[in-house]
Parts: C-alpha cells; structure tokens; sequence
C-alpha cells in the first residue's frame, strides 16, 4: 500500500483528489493539508511515501515545502501539481527534489501512474512541459550554479550507465528508460543508485542537472 498525502489550498480539490484516488487498491490517502508548512508538520506525523503537493498556497508554497520534505525525509517523494504552467515553478519544485510535476488537468489514471512511478523512484513530468524542464536544466548549466562533481569519481562510471544518465539528463523516467534501453525498471533503479553513489549526488534531479551542464547529455565526459 502507497501512503499519499494530499497538499492543496482548495477543499474541493483535496477531497476530490482524497476520492479519487481511493478507489485505487494500492493507494492510501492518510492526510489532506491546505498549505506547504501544514503539509512539511504532516509528513514528519505520518511519513507518506507520496505528497501531492499543489504550487500556490498560503503561509509557504509547494516549492519551499518540497525543499524541506526532501531534506528532512529524503525517502518521501514529491510530485507538484499546479493550473500553472509556469517556468518558474517548473525548475525550482525539480530543482528541490520533486519527482514529478503535472498540471492538474491530468487524467485519474495519469495520477495514480505517477504516484506509483514515483514511489518506485523514477520521474513523471506532464508532456505540455516536459520541453520547458530540459530548457531549465539548460539555462541552469550556463550561470554560476553548478554541480560539482569529482574527475575521479567520474572515472568509475562503466560504459552500461552513461546511457543511463544521458536519459536521465534528458528527464525520462525510469519506466521510459527501461524501454529505450531494453532494460529492466530494477536494473535501471539500481544503476542509478550506483551511479549517484559513486558521484556523491544527492538524487536524479542532480545528476539529471549535472548531465546537462557536463556534456553528457549530448555525448561528452565519456568520449
């Protein structure tokens, strides 16, 4: 059973969203909130392994509170929801730690597949903005905040994950890999926890970033 928590300043969307998705047997809404600090004091209670975390709330946003979920409770994954299709909100809620982002015009079975990539550890980002999150990561890859990364660390990448990480940079999800690479989800999990072990990176937005501002993604760093 997934456990979700619910975050959004609307109660009509909360309890549709709570309704929803529990007619899902794998799904379990354990709490509903109406702002980002309710929403961080709810995950430390009842430690879902999912928050739905809508963008624009009162007292503190989705994005600062996917900030302080990730970092306090690093196993529990965020995926923002906003009507919003705002460039903005788009890097910095991936930038944080989210593991997926969807409008919220997103059909039901949409969500539950997203709250179960999620939970699996990979990435679900709506295809109306997906282009805008490469764009970021591109932007970001030219100002002054970079990822460092060790050279030697590098060196102990094997030639089976380089494709692994060029997809990532390119923000596909674990499923999308496994099938562009005729791979297994388990196999490809497991590589990238491998390979952000190795490169001492936090989760798959840093190394989807560092990708990006490397080389990587367009063929460099491993010849």
């Amino acid at each position: 059973m997934i456990k979700v928590l619910i975050a959004d300043d609307q109660e009509l969307i909360r309890q549709s969203l709570k309704i929803v998705l529990s007619v899902s047997q794998d799904l379990e809404v354990v709490d509903t909130v109406s702002n980002g600090a309710e929403a961080v004091k709810s995950v430390g209670i009842h430690r879902p392994d999912v928050v739905l975390m809508d963008v624009r709330m009162p007292e503190m946003d989705g994005v600062e509170a996917t900030r302080i979920i990730k970092e306090r409770y690093p196993q529990t994954s965020v995926i923002v929801l906003t009507t919003f299709d705002d460039d903005e909100y788009v890097f910095g809620a991936l930038k944080n730690g989210a593991s997926g982002y969807l409008l919220k015009g997103s059909g039901v079975s949409e969500l539950a597949e997203s709250i179960k990539i999620a939970y699996h550890g990979g990435a679900m980002i709506n295809p109306n903005i997906a282009s805008k999150v490469i764009s970021q990561f591109s932007h970001l890859a030219k100002n002054s905040t970079m990822i460092s990364v060790d050279d030697r660390a590098v060196q102990d990448i094997s030639k089976s994950e380089w494709p692994i990480i060029r997809s990532v940079g390119c923000g596909m999800s674990n499923k999308e890999i496994s099938q562009a690479l005729c791979l297994s989800e388990g196999t490809v999990r497991n590589a990238i926890s491998s390979v952000l072990y190795k490169l001492n990176l936090r989760d798959r937005t840093q190394l989807a970033i560092w990708a990006v501002q490397s080389g990587v993604v367009n063929g460099g760093v491993s010849g």
